[in-house]
């Protein structure tokens, strides 16, 4: 038997031994196909084959060289087969911000910054640990003044408010190129 199967816009026929035949009916239309003459039983086959690989797989296809193409976006052919190890992958050449792709390289990157500017801020209020501290907790993480004193156990915010404006000048002085 030749089975026709639909690849990209090309038709592949592929010759089926008697046992690959009986295997792909079993596969597609599992029960008895007695009673059926040769050609009934390849048409059923073909149409079987057809409705469950061929037509899904065409218009997915399809479906993505027309929005693809269509918006003069590279056509990049076969590029993507399974036999490369070093393949790219296709999406990131079809969107403008690639960031969504690396959300765990970023993450990791933003933590590392956010750790080091902690660390630069904890160094430039040795002094005062409780002023860099309250600058880390209001200035970086957006904790309100109210909510940062209660939960230290201040009962005057103006305190921390204080802290925080002595922390400021000092850092400013200690970066003095930088925007605080």
């Amino acid at each position: 038997m030749k089975l026709k199967i639909r690849y990209d816009i090309t038709i592949q026929i592929v010759d089926l031994t008697y046992e690959d035949e009986d295997q792909l009916w079993d596969l597609l239309m599992p029960g008895s196909n007695k009673g059926l003459s040769q050609t009934e039983r390849e048409k059923k086959l073909q149409e079987a084959f057809d409705a469950e690989f061929n037509d899904p797989d065409y218009r997915n296809w399809h479906k993505h060289r027309r929005h693809t193409v269509s918006l003069g976006i590279k056509d990049y052919g076969n590029q993507w087969n399974d036999d490369d190890n070093d393949t790219v992958d296709p999406d990131m050449d079809f969107v403008v911000d690639d960031r969504i792709f690396r959300e765990d390289e970023l993450a990791l990157e933003e933590r590392g910054s956010y750790e080091s500017i902690c660390r630069q801020i904890r160094s430039a209020l040795k002094d005062k640990p409780k002023w860099a501290e309250a600058f880390i907790a209001v200035r970086l993480n957006g904790v309100s003044v109210n909510d940062y004193a209660a939960s230290i156990g201040v009962s005057d915010a103006s305190v921390v408010s204080h802290w925080l404006k002595r922390a400021k000048e000092k850092l400013k002085k200690f970066f003095k190129d930088r925007q605080i």
